[in-house]
């Protein structure tokens, strides 16, 4: 280290990394955002109207991150963890205030993703008008799989979102039924935050979210995109 830089007093935190998929490099995240009820069902699945309404979004933490071939334990003080699909966006660059038709232009690439939820505690938050944290950003709650780049897919606007608890489909949606669209997610999003390369976004889930238990395996995918399957521990 040179005599002009300072010492860290404690080590580094270890940098998130998602790995490409075809391809030796990895994605380096900054955040982690999510879209709340940005398809009709399911927000009426959550005793919600559908209207479309501006969309609210909400945090994890970039090491909330699993990434694919990694078993999600189980977390503590919740009895009812939820799984929710969902296609997940990687950012190459972003911006504050990103006009609609240049914000595709900051999408690198695409993955499916799930957002595990302690329902439990998401429901004991709403009634008390607290915060989601708890609920959504704790430890492993947001396995993904390996990002495919946008320059080998383009940008989807439709295709099958799917997920398979033991082997039963329950969710079984399409991503042309998401209420805000990709570039629109993005637009509304810049207004609120500055968004940067590394950033990623979870887009919403379909319904059909249910629990699940130890042991439990869950395979979920997009339709010409990527796949994802997870054991709980």
């Amino acid at each position: 280290m040179s005599a002009t830089s300072p010492a860290t007093v404690i080590p580094l935190p270890q940098p998130v990394l998602l790995p490409i998929e075809g391809s030796s490099d990895v994605f380096p995240v900054r955040r982690v955002y999510c879209v709340g009820r940005n398809y009709a069902d399911h927000a009426i699945e959550m005793g919600h109207d559908p209207s479309r309404e501006p969309p609210f979004f909400f945090q994890k933490n970039a090491d909330n991150l699993l990434p694919p071939g990694t078993p999600f334990p189980y977390p503590s003080l919740s009895n009812d963890v939820h799984y929710e699909a969902e296609c997940v966006i990687a950012l190459k660059s972003g911006g504050g205030n990103i006009p609609l038709g240049n914000a595709l232009d900051c999408i690198y690439g695409y993955a499916v993703g799930i957002d595990f939820t302690r329902r439990d505690l998401q429901a004991e938050a709403k009634k008390l008008g607290r915060p989601w944290e708890v609920a959504k950003a704790f430890e492993y709650s947001a396995p993904v799989s390996a990002i495919v780049p946008a320059s080998r897919l383009g940008h989807p606007d439709a295709g099958r979102i799917w997920l398979d608890h033991n082997g039963k489909r329950v969710q079984d949606g399409d991503l042309k039924q998401m209420i805000w669209k990709m570039s629109e997610i993005i637009a509304e999003l810049s207004k609120l935050f500055v968004l940067a390369p590394g950033d990623v976004i979870m887009t919403g889930t379909p319904a059909g979210v249910g629990a699940v238990k130890k042991g439990d395996r869950v395979e979920c995918g997009i339709d010409g995109i990527a796949t994802l399957s997870v054991t709980v521990a």
